[in-house]
């Protein structure tokens, strides 16, 4: 048995031969000492051929197809003509780093190909010593071009990403745990902070958000006056309890506070305002997001539990992936594992206890209720992803299925079947694509007749003048031709009177006006 071995290089594609390969199947340790000896690793390994990469372009597609377990053009043409064809008495292996490149090429080429045993300490061997087996190459170039490749390769694959938009929303509901966290806990110090001044305020105003943006108004509770009521109106939207933290300020009993501390507790009620104000920006931009990558998903259950489902399995992709008894527990790994190892009752529910469908449910009907719902999110998170169309249609019948199964348990109605439910949903999407195509046709239609109108009017006119102009400079007796040309208004019209040109008709036709003229004259 011929064993070869393919090394793919940034700067092309190697074929190498080894010799002996039962001896050193048998000896593996000794191929792994004579790795970094040239010499003793020369006289196993031989260098049969290399194909070098033509342009960074080629380059960059052929490590693309590689990573993706598909064959270059490249790579086949060149084992093609390189590696040895397979006798009958001598069988010929070839060796790859990749096992689904090596699937690959044994489906395209019909070759043996191995990437176990010695395979990868060769490999190892020629990519150590891959700058000294290639005449005309040396470490300096090898290393230029890995660094070229690897940043052009790094670059595509960030620009290229398929879960770019899945990250966006990954990052956005992670930001936005974060927030709420961090805003509670700033909320909980300006309360402290500002109750030394004013601890009144506390009990009338119970929102966080609001007690923030009162405290940033009011400052010194001393300058509060009647005037001041329009402002805590606007600002608490309750005349009430505006007209309350007047009446309280008046009284309170809170301590005197210096213009610096005012100050400090401005500033940071200030900075707690705009964080939750970037918290709702945060949150419409999460929703248009979640409209944009998985509507259907979104209109099921949500946008923030949906994004939760998201990030926790990595993508929507992965999510699609997922059966629906994992999307159920997803979020609950601890709890799994600890009632695996335990042998006590499993979780019933993850990140979908948040949802509202959950809560609305009897106690025991909460899993029940879970596990259709986890079902129902699997097919959402499957169409958003591979669908063509990104369309709301689907994610609203399925959230009716739910609402159906919930009024089920609770009364008894029996709900509809899922395949007259997805029957119906496909009817509307398809009926949306029908209309989408018939406004796509009238406005198709509408540019193409103001196309045409522009050019019956002033687009081809001009140049059809232009063209009568130097007729008659030349011609001279083509008068007619030109003015039946310009009465039609079309172009044909033009292009016959120009080949008439070329084949000189029209020296035929001034030479007959010219005898006419000169009989009239005689006459």
């Amino acid at each position: 048995m011929a064993l070869y071995v393919l090394y793919e290089h940034a700067a092309g594609y190697g074929l190498f031969s080894v010799k002996e390969f039962e001896e050193i199947g048998m000896l593996l340790p000794q191929v792994e000492a004579s790795v970094l000896e040239l010499s003793r690793f020369n006289a196993i390994v031989k260098l049969v051929g290399f194909h070098p990469f033509k342009t960074a372009v080629a380059a960059l597609n052929n490590v693309n197809a590689i990573s993706e377990g598909l064959l270059p053009d490249d790579l086949s043409s060149f084992l093609d003509t390189t590696l040895p064809k397979a006798a009958k008495k001598k069988a010929i292996t070839l060796g790859v780093g990749d096992a689904k490149l090596g699937a690959a090429i044994s489906e395209a080429l019909d070759v043996q190909c191995s990437h176990i045993g010695a395979v990868p300490e060769i490999l190892r061997g020629i990519r150590y010593h891959f700058g000294n087996m290639v005449k005309g190459f040396n470490t300096q170039s090898a290393a230029v071009a890995q660094l070229g490749l690897g940043h052009s390769y790094s670059r595509c694959k960030v620009k290229f990403n398929v879960h770019r938009s899945d990250n966006m929303i990954i990052q956005s509901i992670a930001l936005l745990d974060q927030l709420d966290k961090d805003i509670n806990t700033f909320a909980m110090r300006i309360r402290e902070w500002y109750s030394y001044h004013f601890p009144e305020l506390v009990k009338i105003v119970n929102d966080n958000y609001l007690f923030a943006k009162t405290a940033h108004f009011i400052k010194d509770r001393k300058s509060l006056t009647q005037e001041s009521l329009e402002g805590l109106e606007a600002i608490l939207m309750d005349a009430e309890k505006a007209q309350a933290v007047i009446d309280a300020s008046k009284m309170s009993m809170g301590m005197d506070i210096s213009v610096i501390d005012l100050l400090s507790i401005e500033m940071f009620a200030n900075r707690v305002v705009k964080l939750s104000d970037y918290r709702q920006e945060l949150a419409g931009y999460l929703q248009s997001k979640m409209h944009a990558v998985a509507p259907n998903l979104q209109v099921l259950i949500g946008d923030q539990v949906g994004a939760r489902l998201i990030s926790k399995a990595g993508s929507l992709t992965n999510l699609a992936k997922y059966p629906a008894s994992t999307v159920q527990i997803l979020g609950a790994e601890k709890a799994l594992f600890r009632a695996l190892k335990t042998k006590s009752n499993t979780p019933k529910y993850g990140l979908l206890f948040n949802s509202p469908f959950i809560a609305r449910a009897n106690a025991k009907n909460k899993g029940r209720i879970s596990r259709y719902l986890a079902n129902k999110c699997t097919i959402a998170s499957r169409i958003d992803c591979f669908a063509e169309a990104p369309t709301t249609v689907f994610g609203d019948a399925l959230r009716q299925q739910v609402e159906d199964r919930l009024k089920f348990y609770e009364s008894g109605e029996t709900p509809r079947k899922n395949l007259d439910v997805m029957k119906e949903a496909m009817g509307a999407v398809q009926a949306q694509a029908v209309a989408k195509s018939k406004k796509k046709g009238k406005r198709s239609l509408g540019t193409a007749n103001g196309g045409e109108a522009d050019a019956n009017g002033n687009g081809v006119g001009e140049p059809n003048k232009k063209k009568k102009k130097k007729l008659n400079d030349t011609n001279g007796g083509a008068d007619d031709v030109a003015d039946e040309s310009a009465l039609n208004g079309t172009v044909a019209a033009d292009d016959s009177v120009l080949a008439d040109v070329s084949n000189g008709e029209l020296k035929k036709k001034k030479k007959k006006k010219n005898k006419n003229q000169s009989v009239t004259a005689d006459a």
